[in-house]
């Protein structure tokens, strides 16, 4: 039998936007040791071993790992679930590392984005063409040091489509940041509380105003900042894909 820990996306929070793969293994679970901030706990009741469940809020790295490891050594199925995707601020790589050591391998469940879910709240396409093809998934720096080249300001020069993570606590050095890097002081800003939640929060605006509109909904966390012409076009092109003058490898152009 594989030793190994089975890490889970969680999703944003709707109980409903984890993957058919991810609930399988909530189901399945002898041991689950989940995000207590951030998951939504409905998830947990998708469990049908009355597993033992650990919250990891309240633990520290070595701890996580222990319980872990211990739950592999007894041959118990052992899930570890993580907000969103775990890909993306999801601390993953030192728990990998660390149950190496002990010859446990992972399997990594990738989940749904609380980036998806807040652009599907808004109802916004994140690239268009004309405006924006690119979108910079970013943080402003806080504990956790920024590479200089990676500073707000350096990736506001882009002005691409940019989706910031645990930066609304400081949304007011944010838009500093970003109007100093070169976004215009219109550019249309939204701020999604809870993405998928029942608690479910939007704030819009632009740069301008968009820090007074935050601080007076109370948005202190748990929240994602989406910035760019996209979330209100003012001219975009229609793509090529259906475009009826424009050959693709399954549809002729009409004559």
């Amino acid at each position: 039998m594989t030793r190994k820990v089975i890490i889970v996306g969680a999703g944003p929070g709707d109980p409903e936007l984890i993957t058919l793969k991810g609930k399988k293994a909530i189901e399945e679970a002898d041991i689950i040791v989940y995000a207590g901030s951030l998951v939504n706990r409905e998830i947990l009741k998708y469990n049908k071993k009355n597993a033992k469940i650990y919250n990891s809020a309240t633990m520290d790295l070595e701890e996580i790992v222990k319980v872990m490891v211990e739950g592999v050594e007894k041959g118990l199925k052992v899930v570890r679930l993580h907000t969103g995707d775990p890909s993306i601020y999801g601390a993953i790589k030192e728990q990998i590392d660390e149950l190496k050591k002990y010859n446990i391998d992972v399997e990594i469940i990738p989940g749904v984005t609380s980036l998806s879910a807040a652009a599907s709240s808004l109802k916004v396409e994140l690239t268009l063409p004309k405006v924006s093809q690119t979108v910079i998934i970013t943080r402003p720096e806080g504990r956790t040091p920024m590479p200089e080249r990676e500073n707000l300001r350096e990736l506001a020069k882009h002005g691409s489509t940019m989706a910031i993570f645990l930066g609304v606590s400081m949304i007011d050095k944010v838009v500093s940041q970003l109007i100093e890097g070169g976004y215009r002081r219109d550019t249309p800003v939204a701020v999604v509380y809870k993405a998928s939640w029942k608690e479910e929060k939007i704030v819009r605006g632009t740069l301008e105003d968009i820090v007074p509109k935050v601080k007076e909904a109370n948005i202190r966390k748990t929240a994602l900042i989406i910035v760019g012409d996209v979330l209100d076009p003012k001219d975009y092109d229609y793509s090529k894909l259906y475009d009826k003058d424009f050959e693709t490898e399954y549809r002729k152009r009409k004559l």
